[in-house]
């Protein structure tokens, strides 16, 4: 596997764990127990900026591409 390959599925990873601890904050939420404790609230953060830069990292790779034609030609 190549290491763009590596990184689209490290991505998918990541958001399936984002999308769960998006998911657990709501339902902390919802039990109605007042705040939840702060390492549920601040869960997703992690898992959102590994999106960030993988995401930025996955939308760069058409246009590095094109340079990179563009300049063996």
């Amino acid at each position: 596997m190549s290491g763009s390959q590596w990184i689209r599925q490290i991505h998918r990873w990541v958001s399936i764990v984002f999308t769960l601890t998006v998911i657990a904050n709501f339902v902390a939420l919802a039990r109605g127990t007042g705040m939840p404790p702060p390492w549920i609230t601040y869960s997703p953060l992690l898992p959102l900026a590994l999106l960030l830069f993988s995401g930025l990292y996955l939308f760069a790779l058409p246009y590095l591409a094109k340079r990179r034609s563009r300049m063996t030609t």
